[in-house]
């Protein structure tokens, strides 16, 4: 079984190695890691960990925290390694084929920042709708979102931004960039964590505000 581990940790030499080495002394396997954000004396890191068959994931919390310092923010299964730097990959293939943009879009930020799915929605007259959605993007019936247009990349707080129900289901983490000019943003949804930093709205932004660019307002 493959697990992606999000981890806070010191972020001083050696502070990822001790973490390796705990986690492999509890039989894990680590298949990649990936820095999602560092500064004010901390980093937070992915790390893609394989587990032996039945042994349950607890097991990689325990290990990652005997660590001084460390906090485990998030478990959840992963298939394949991490992989990063994808949004030049997604970008080409956004500018080969400018006309099915959108769909490649929604379709590739899910696989980039490892969230469930991913949605472009655009607001007009007083109603709100989908311009592309991934395989994945929850149901909802025609509604309104009144917090478009956004003025930049924010983590949505159903309490605060209305989002349909399904959105919000399964403890899920949202975060949505504006996309062009118009009231259009783009959506992401991470059902049961863990919760988008500001470095991952700051990538966010810039890879929409680049396909805005390749594919015209």
């Amino acid at each position: 079984m493959s697990f992606l581990l999000r981890v806070v940790l010191p972020d001083k030499p050696g502070s990822l190695g001790a973490v390796a080495t705990a986690l492999g002394n509890a039989g894990a396997d680590i298949l990649g890691v990936d820095v999602v954000e560092r500064g004010q004396g901390h980093a937070v890191d992915d790390l893609a960990v394989e587990l032996p068959h039945g042994r349950p994931p607890d097991v990689l919390i325990t290990a990652a925290e005997s660590v001084p310092g460390v906090e485990v923010e998030s478990v959840r299964p992963h298939s394949g390694r991490l992989e990063t730097h994808r949004e030049l990959e997604l970008i080409d293939q956004i500018a080969g084929d400018p006309d099915n943009g959108l769909q490649l879009l929604a379709d590739g930020v899910p696989r980039i920042f490892r969230a469930g799915w991913a949605l472009i929605a655009a607001r007009e007259n007083g109603s709100s709708y989908r311009l592309a959605e991934s395989s994945a993007a929850p149901e909802t019936r025609a509604g309104d979102l009144p917090w478009l247009p956004l003025e930049k990349a924010t983590v949505l707080d159903p309490e605060v931004h209305w989002v349909p129900e399904p959105w919000s289901a399964l403890d899920t983490e949202l975060a949505a960039a504006p996309f062009g000019p118009k009231d259009r943003a783009l959506v992401v949804g991470r059902p049961g964590g863990p919760a988008f930093r500001p470095s991952e709205l700051a990538r966010l932004t810039h890879l929409t505000g680049i396909v805005v660019t390749v594919l015209g307002p």
